[in-house]
């Protein structure tokens, strides 16, 4: 069995930008060597987050407003109260998508469905450079 770890570096997010980082999760399990197994990817951080949809811009309008309607910026977070940061609402905001997903590696490559991407959501309010952990594990 082969465990491998890699990163994925966004050198530069901001609030509300999503990133198809599917080519990047691809290019860590072919590093891996690995065939058959499984792929985590892991945002270390509380503001960011992974998802796996249809990359495409209408979704990526959307996801952003439906977010905005369930989780408002512009109302009271003890979050914001207790350190006056302004981003109660991005840690909501990424704790619901959540910080991590695991995909099957089948034939050395993920296995997506056909309109599947993985993306990364940037919710923090302030710029950020972020390094994804990726490990794959399996034969």
């Amino acid at each position: 069995m082969t465990a491998y770890t890699g990163t994925i570096v966004l050198p530069q997010t901001k609030e509300e930008m999503i990133v198809d980082i599917t080519g990047e999760v691809a290019r860590e399990i072919e590093r891996s060597g690995v065939q058959t197994g499984i792929c985590l990817v892991f945002v270390p951080g509380s503001t960011g987050a992974l998802s796996v949809l249809e990359y495409e811009p209408g979704l990526a309008e959307d996801l952003p407003a439906a977010i905005r309607r369930l989780f408002p910026r512009d109302i009271e977070y003890k979050h914001h109260i207790r350190w006056h940061d302004g981003n109660g609402h991005s840690h909501v905001r990424a704790s619901f998508l959540g910080p991590d997903i695991s995909i099957p590696v089948l034939g050395g490559k993920p296995k997506l469905g056909q309109w599947q991407q993985v993306i990364f959501v940037e919710f923090d309010v302030k710029p950020r450079k972020r390094e994804l952990t990726v490990q794959v594990v399996g034969e």
